[in-house]
């Protein structure tokens, strides 16, 4: 099987700077044998933030495309606060929150945009973890927020 950065490179995936910390916490922490990464919003390739809500300014595939970008956040702030994403054996849990109306019901399809992603970078057996994906209103209005689990290479 490739490289995790070997796909990115065949993807020709281009990564948004990692943004820093928005309060008291720690980007990425290594546990054990566990990689735990923050809450990540969807950072454009110019730093600023993809805003809106589904259900109101954003429909169900913009907000997916969000989520996509969370996505490749997560993996700039692991490279930038950890180090190589080949350290990486697989995806392990993910709690993905869209910033939505309350009668917008579509949350687990939005966040398949970044699933599809970790799919594709890590194999459909490595990228695919558990997962929850629920609605809410997040800070400063961003589309989409996730916080990820990984397992590492021993």
């Amino acid at each position: 099987m490739e490289s995790p950065s070997k796909r990115m490179e065949a993807l020709n995936l281009q990564l948004p700077p990692a943004p820093p910390p928005a309060g008291v916490y720690r980007p990425v922490l290594v546990v054990g044998n566990f990689l735990y990464v923050s809450g990540q919003g969807p950072v454009n390739l110019d730093g600023s933030l993809m805003t809106g809500r589904a259900g109101d300014d954003l429909d169900e595939d913009q907000a997916k495309l969000a989520a996509r970008q969370v996505g490749l956040t997560m993996l700039s702030t692991i490279t930038t606060h950890f180090g190589s994403l080949d350290k990486i054996k697989r995806m392990v849990k993910v709690l993905g929150m869209v910033n939505c109306t309350p009668d917008f019901g579509k949350q687990p399809y939005v966040i398949n945009g970044f699933s599809e992603l970790m799919a594709d970078i890590f194999g459909e057996e490595n990228g695919i973890g558990s997962r929850s994906a629920v609605g809410m209103m997040l800070p400063g209005n961003i589309a989409v927020e996730i916080e990820a689990i990984f397992e590492l290479h021993q």
